[in-house]
């Protein structure tokens, strides 16, 4: 393995031939956004470390402003070893790797970024374990076991934050392995398949979530790696993916019941409340207004802040822009109002037949808030 990035102008060896009729033994699946520069120079260092392999690459590209994905077409014309999935309308590491790894008809499918921090070099020692023994099911590039180490690709406040993650998901989720926030691993296709119907589409950590599903059922084994600086573009990580790894954690607490977009739904539902509150009291305290009109100026102040929040982290695979942002917020608004009618009809029905207060109210709250998650799906941030 090496610790440093690979030389972009050295070309894959052109000796190993590639026959299309053949179907390949590994498929490395690398999901990307914004990664034009990355794409040859990893195509280049796959062909090198899995010479002797039959081997694809598929790039599952979210519709990247950077015309990365016309940067796969053109190298897909002359190397039948390269595919796209061109993503419309919807994002999101977690779901482009699970649409990636069953896209393919290989017994063995691995998963790395496009950034190349993650080392292709261990990929050949990947597939020999697996395919020394049929009852492994994944093998994880860890970067906390021998021979593993986070080198120079992590600042010092996300190596912090990446080991928080470790310990929260092993002790959340009952996983054992060293590294389950890495996203580089190589499982068995035909175990994938068996919890893919169970997995969260949103979210950066997919390995996280495949080993909750999997429940240990699987046997699993570590290899170390050392994660390299990042070769070119600029990196993903935001608060945004922070909250969706909490979504994740909460979402299997429930056993899946409850998916990650409900959650943050609810989050910020929640923080609507506090800035509701926030403006009637400003309203009052500022203004001779009287409290009927200070509670309508909360009311919409809250939904206007719920909106702005929910397009940039709940919906943020279909965030709105420009006008198609004011049409949403108008449209946010209508659904929001029928859930509050709904929200007072449910409370007042369950109160008349059991009139137990808290109950009724928390009814009409659970009602409301169920009405505004679906109908603003389908409305406000329907898929394009």
């Amino acid at each position: 393995m090496t610790d440093s990035p690979p030389d972009p102008t050295v070309p894959p060896d052109p000796t190993v031939p590639f026959d299309l009729t053949v179907p390949p033994d590994l498929t490395v699946v690398v999901p990307t956004f914004n990664e034009r520069a990355n794409v040859r120079p990893l195509v280049a260092a796959l062909g090198r470390a899995l010479h002797g392999l039959r081997w694809e690459v598929v790039f599952v590209d979210d519709d990247s402003p950077d015309g990365t994905a016309d940067e796969v077409r053109a190298l897909a014309q002359g190397d039948g070893r390269v595919r796209l999935i061109h993503r419309i309308g919807r994002r999101g590491l977690a779901g482009a790797c699970i649409e990636g790894i069953l896209s393919s008809s290989a017994p063995l499918v691995a998963v790395m970024d496009g950034d190349l921090q993650h080392d292709e070099g261990a990929l050949p020692g990947m597939a020999a374990r697996l395919g020394a023994d049929p009852t492994l099911d994944l093998v994880v590039g860890s970067r906390a076991v021998a021979g593993g180490s986070t080198g120079a690709g992590l600042s010092a406040l996300r190596a912090r934050g990446s080991a928080i993650a470790t310990r929260l998901a092993r002790a959340a989720l009952g996983i054992t392995v060293s590294d389950p926030m890495s996203g580089f691993f190589m499982v068995r296709r035909d175990s994938f398949v068996t919890i893919a119907p169970a997995l969260q589409t949103r979210g950066f950590k997919i390995l996280a979530d495949m080993l909750s599903c999997a429940r240990g059922r699987w046997r699993v084994d570590e290899v170390g790696y050392v994660f390299r600086p990042r070769h070119r573009g600029e990196s993903k990580a935001d608060s945004a993916i922070a909250l969706e790894f909490l979504g994740l954690l909460a979402a299997r607490a429930t056993g899946g019941v409850v998916t990650i977009r409900f959650i943050l739904f609810a989050l910020v539902g929640l923080s609507g409340v506090f800035v509701q509150l926030a403006a009637v009291w400003l309203m009052l305290a500022l203004t001779p207004a009287p409290f009927g009109l200070a509670q309508v100026v909360g009311v919409v102040v809250a939904m206007t802040t719920n909106f702005a929040l929910n397009n940039a982290l709940t919906y943020r695979d279909r965030s709105l822009r420009g006008m198609a942002f004011l049409r949403g917020l108008l449209s946010f608004y209508a659904v929001c109002a029928v859930g509050a009618v709904a929200n007072v009809g449910v409370a007042g029905a369950l109160f008349r037949a059991v009139p137990v207060w808290w109950l009724a109210s928390a009814a009409g709250a659970v009602v409301g808030a169920l009405w505004n998650f679906v109908a603003s799906s389908l409305v406000t941030w329907r898929t394009r």
